[in-house]
C-alpha cells in the first residue's frame, strides 16, 4: 500500500553560539509533541519544569559527550552516546540537562511525547536506557538501532506509558531499507546526515523538512534508502492520542 506522505516544515532555533537544534511541533505528529534535533555545547537551559508528557533524551553515538542529567525525583545521572533518558513528567517534574564535559559538543534528540489523558497527573518517573542495552538489528548495508519499541526480532527493554517506536537507522549507499508501520499507527522520519530517500523523495537535515505519514486504517511500509553517500535517519511512529496538548511554554529543551 503506498501512502502518500505530508511535508511538514523544521524550525531553526539558536541559543547563543552553544546551542542549535531543528525543531518539529504540531499536532500532525500526534502522539509526539514535538522533537528537537540539537547540538549543545555549554549549558543552556536552567532547571525547567514539564508536567503532562513525557520528555525523551536520546544522545547519538557519534555525540562528543553525554548529558549530565539531574531531576527534582533526585536522579544524577549521566546520559552516554548510544543511550536514551525517558522521563514521565505526569503531575509535574523538574529537570536539568548539560554537556558532561566542558567544551565538548552533545549531538541528541529531545523528544516531548504526550500522555493519555487519564495518565496526565500520574507521579512523576524516570527510565533510563543504558547504550548496550539498546538492542541492535544488522541488515545488508543497514543497521537499524532499537530504543524505543521494536523492529523485526528486536524489542526494546523499555516500558514507556505511551506506547511509540523510536528507530536510529545508518545506511550504507545505495542500501535501502522497508519499515512497516502498523494500521493506525502515524509515523515520520527525520534525516539526521546525508540523503535520504523517503519513499522516492530526497530529505536531508539542512532542507528543513520531513515526511510524516498520517495513520492508515491498514498497515504500510516506509522505503528508505541511501544515496548519494550514506546516510542516517530516525523514524517514529505511535498510535495518535488526541490527548489535550499541555501548553507550549512546557515543550521545550
Amino acid at each position: 500500500m503506498n501512502i502518500t506522505p505530508i511535508i511538514a516544515s523544521l524550525q531553526r532555533a539558536n541559543h547563543g553560539s552553544h546551542f542549535r537544534a531543528y525543531g518539529l511541533r504540531g499536532a500532525l505528529v500526534d502522539p509526539f509533541l514535538g522533537v528537537d534535533h540539537a547540538w549543545m555545547s555549554a549549558p543552556t537551559f536552567p532547571a525547567h519544569s514539564h508536567a503532562g508528557f513525557s520528555a525523551v533524551s536520546y544522545v547519538f553515538l557519534d555525540s562528543e559527550t553525554g548529558i549530565d542529567n539531574r531531576d527534582s525525583l533526585g536522579t544524577r545521572n549521566l546520559i552516554r552516546p548510544g543511550g536514551l533518558h525517558w522521563a514521565t513528567a505526569g503531575s509535574g517534574i523538574v529537570h536539568d540537562e548539560v554537556p558532561a564535559e566542558a567544551g565538548k559538543t552533545v549531538h541528541s534528540l529531545q523528544i516531548f511525547v504526550n500522555l493519555a489523558s487519564e495518565r496526565k497527573d500520574i507521579e512523576p518517573f524516570a527510565l533510563p536506557l543504558e547504550p548496550e542495552d539498546v538492542p541492535v538489528v544488522h541488515l545488508p548495508g543497514a543497521k537499524v538501532r532499537v530504543p524505543v519499541g521494536s523492529f523485526r526480532e528486536a524489542c526494546s527493554p523499555l516500558k514507556p506509558p505511551t506506547e511509540v517506536t523510536l528507530l536510529d537507522i545508518a545506511l550504507e549507499e545505495g542500501a535501502e531499507l522497508a519499515v512497516p508501520v502498523a494500521a493506525g499507527y502515524c509515523a515520520f522520519v527525520m534525516p539526521i546526515y546525508g540523503t535520504a530517500s523517503v519513499d522516492s523523495q530526497d530529505f536531508t537535515h539542512n532542507d528543513l523538512k520531513l515526511p510524516v505519514f498520517p495513520a492508515q486504517d491498514s498497515s504500510h511500509a516506509i522505503t528508505i534508502q541511501a544515496f548519494p553517500g550514506s546516510a542516517r535517519v530516525m523514524l517514529f511512529a505511535g498510535r495518535p492520542l488526541h490527548s489535550t496538548a499541555p501548553d507550549h511554554k512546557g515543550v521545550s529543551s
